[in-house]
């Protein structure tokens, strides 16, 4: 497929965001961007050492986030806003309220029917990273990763405006499909979607994944490739939204559609 323009204008900024000004410019940069965008920077470094604005916006924890190690309970991947959740009717799962996106569309051709049709009638979740939030991610339960697909698309924004003004955003957004099994052997998938601005999506355990550079999509299976939960295994550059779809009966969500979640959280209870 062609490069989008939405692309090229996260390709820009993202070149911008990696410059390393001199240090004393640096320094106005990056303060700025904490105060623009209100970062609570109490779990990092101080903003005056990261060497680019990038680095500041993938930073670290300076000590993890704690936690719980019980294994039914499913954490929150990421600090984010939810913008929708609940259950999945048939294969249509809410981008916004009032609007649906297909869920067999959304995970692409790379994936196969049964595996689709086992998220039919299932749970979803739709997590939003703002700029001001802490922006990797991280395994929510012990999961065993099948496969990871790499889908090139445009680079819409994703935030509340853009969820509301434009049908079936998920689908067309660049991302990457992650399908996995719990350690109960249930179904579920993780997806990355990409956003305006740099638009690069990290996957640790897949350096062939290049997100906006690759124009074709690329498959990586697995056979034996574990992430612990809470583990970190990427992050975006820029804003961007992870989507979750579990099968029916694998969790039951204790969170609503608008709430503000934090990394390490516990969202959903999973079912032996």
């Amino acid at each position: 497929m062609k490069q989008h323009f939405t692309s090229a204008l996260s390709q820009a900024f993202g070149r911008f965001a990696s410059k390393k000004h001199s240090p004393s410019a640096q320094k106005i940069i990056n303060r700025s961007y904490v105060r623009m965008k209100g970062l609570d920077m109490g779990e990092f470094e101080s903003s005056e050492s990261y060497p680019t604005l990038n680095a500041l916006f993938t930073r670290k924890f300076l000590v993890m986030r704690p936690f719980s190690d019980d294994p039914q309970a499913m954490i929150s991947p990421c600090d984010s806003l939810i913008t929708e959740c609940g259950t999945i009717e048939n294969d249509l799962a809410l981008q916004i309220k009032g609007m649906s996106y297909s869920v067999d569309e959304v995970l692409g051709g790379h994936i196969s029917k049964g595996s689709k049709e086992a998220v039919h009638d299932g749970v979803f979740a739709n997590f939003y990273l703002s700029p001001r939030d802490y922006h990797r991610y991280h395994a929510p339960i012990d999961m065993k990763v099948l496969k990871a697909v790499h889908i090139p698309g445009k680079l819409y924004p994703v935030n509340i405006p853009s969820l509301n003004k434009r049908v079936n955003l998920f689908i067309e957004n660049e991302r990457v499909v992650m399908e996995c099994l719990s350690r109960e052997g249930k179904r579920f998938f993780l997806i990355l979607v990409g956003a305006l601005n740099v638009g690069k999506m990290e996957v640790s355990f897949e350096p062939c994944i290049q997100t906006n550079q690759d124009t074709s999509s690329s498959v990586h299976s697995y056979s034996d490739l574990w992430l612990s939960k809470g583990e970190d295994f990427g992050c975006f550059h820029m804003g961007s939204t992870i989507v979750i779809l579990c099968e029916k009966g694998m969790i039951d969500l204790n969170i609503e559609a608008a709430q503000n979640v934090r990394f390490g959280q516990t969202i959903a209870e999973v079912n032996v």
